[in-house]
């Protein structure tokens, strides 16, 4: 339960104490209320300010006493999709104006993970038809998480489908962002054959040796974007074709042919390629300490070269690993993708903010003994004071996963867990080694 802010100005104890005042005094009183003239909502932005007055429970011409308010006032913020919830009100005559002042919380796209027997589409409007303030996302928690599990859970035994529905936050399939997933437990379909929309994909040796981590599964909506996403749109990419439109997947419900009286799912993954785009170049921004040419010297795409996505990513991590061996840890790089249909080309307007540049701190090694710990920091060749060589640090990282002849020679070094952890600092743009042997 989110925390409540709730704002009564003095004008309700002068209100409510006059009402009480003209009233006959009753064995057990009755708290003092009066009628609202009106009611309006401030600091909505994505919901439409009638829903969020339905969903208070409220309405113009009630007679409502302060444990009233309060409690629409809990209603709302129980939902899930305010941060905050505030009221306040004025006096007018006997009655009040009512607000109700709110912040908005997060909310997150829906994925509907396996529910092969309806789309996504379908679900979606059958919440919207009776939750009010769907709007096609999903707070992270709340009541309202709880309608829309219902009206989840009514579809399916509509169709006589027994499991329950739960859903969890998780990073989404492609991209840093969060998804709202809900999913139906109890119930298992089998992926039983994959079929794709467009030849390149159909004839691909490569995807048809990973066509296994879908096919043979429990259907998973999450599972397929995840395949889409590092197998399918990776082969489409790697030949120019930078806006494919990949799925979203088709299934068809299908008699398993391990066992026909179980059901299993027949999935089509829909690609539409579109045109093969050529490389024009790349235009660079905020380089100050890199010049333009230096920069242009790692870019291995020539004009009139089929625009490689594949490549151009790995240009991006490039021109960041290029950063960091110069000891500029900070470095955000910003590349903006200029499409000319008509010539099919693709140039970049990439923007850098560079940042500041850090040299060696501190080495903390915890874990070792005090041997090889020695032989740990003679093998270690940025000296304390020297310009800090991020690639030179990961390197090293990746052969202190286990031991290592290399550093420790002889030295009866034992560990299954190694821990390493960069401390920037700021102020004085340097940068610790944390170290740690378990």
């Amino acid at each position: 339960m989110k925390r409540i802010y709730i704002a009564i100005v003095v004008a309700q104890f002068l209100l409510f104490a006059g009402l009480a005042a003209r009233a006959q005094a009753p064995p057990a009183p009755s708290p003092p209320s009066s009628t609202i003239a009106s009611i309006k909502v401030t600091g909505v932005q994505k919901f439409p300010a009638d829903r969020v007055i339905a969903a208070s429970g409220l309405k113009s011409g009630d007679m409502v006493t302060a444990q009233q308010i309060q409690d629409a006032t809990n209603r709302l913020a129980a939902l899930g999709i305010f941060s905050a919830v505030n009221f306040r009100y004025t006096s007018k005559g006997d009655a009040i104006n009512l607000e109700f002042q709110v912040q908005e919380a997060p909310t997150y796209p829906i994925l509907f993970d396996n529910f092969p027997w309806f789309t996504s589409a379908e679900i979606g409007e059958a919440i919207r038809n009776q939750v009010g303030l769907f709007t096609g996302e999903a707070p992270g928690d709340g009541t309202m998480i709880d309608e829309m599990t219902a009206v989840i859970e009514n579809l399916l035994a509509s169709q006589k489908i027994k499991g329950s529905v739960t859903h969890q936050l998780l990073t989404a399939a492609a991209g840093d962002g969060m998804v709202m997933q809900f999913r139906v437990d109890g119930v298992q379909l089998r992926v039983q054959s994959v079929q794709f929309g467009e030849s390149i994909a159909t004839d691909s040796e490569r995807l048809k040796d990973r066509v296994s981590d879908i096919k043979g599964q429990p259907y998973s909506l999450f599972a397929v974007e995840i395949f889409e996403n590092e197998h399918v749109r990776p082969l489409y990419a790697s030949k120019g074709f930078l806006r494919a439109q990949i799925g979203p997947p088709q299934t068809h419900l299908i008699p398993d042919m391990n066992d026909p009286k179980q059901t299993a799912v027949e999935l089509l993954i829909p690609i539409t390629p579109g045109p093969v785009y050529t490389w024009k170049g790349v235009s660079w921004q905020g380089n100050l300490v890199v010049e333009s040419p230096s920069l242009d010297a790692v870019v291995d795409l020539k004009p009139g070269n089929v625009a490689d996505g594949m490549k151009i990513e790995a240009l991006w991590q490039k021109i960041e690993s290029y950063y960091g061996q110069r000891g500029y840890l900070d470095m955000k790089l910003n590349a903006g993708p200029q499409f000319d249909d008509t010539a099919h080309q693709i140039s970049y307007r990439v923007s850098i903010s560079e940042g500041s540049q850090y040299r060696m701190g501190d080495m903390v090694i915890t874990g070792l003994s005090l041997d090889a710990e020695k032989r740990l920091r003679q093998a270690w060749q940025i000296s304390p004071g020297q310009i800090f060589d991020d690639g030179y640090y990961e390197s090293h990282v990746k052969i202190l996963a286990k031991p290592s002849r290399d550093i420790f020679g002889d030295l009866p070094v034992h560990y299954n867990e190694f821990g390493h952890l960069l401390r920037p600092d700021a102020s004085r743009h340097t940068v610790d080694v944390l170290l740690d042997f378990k």
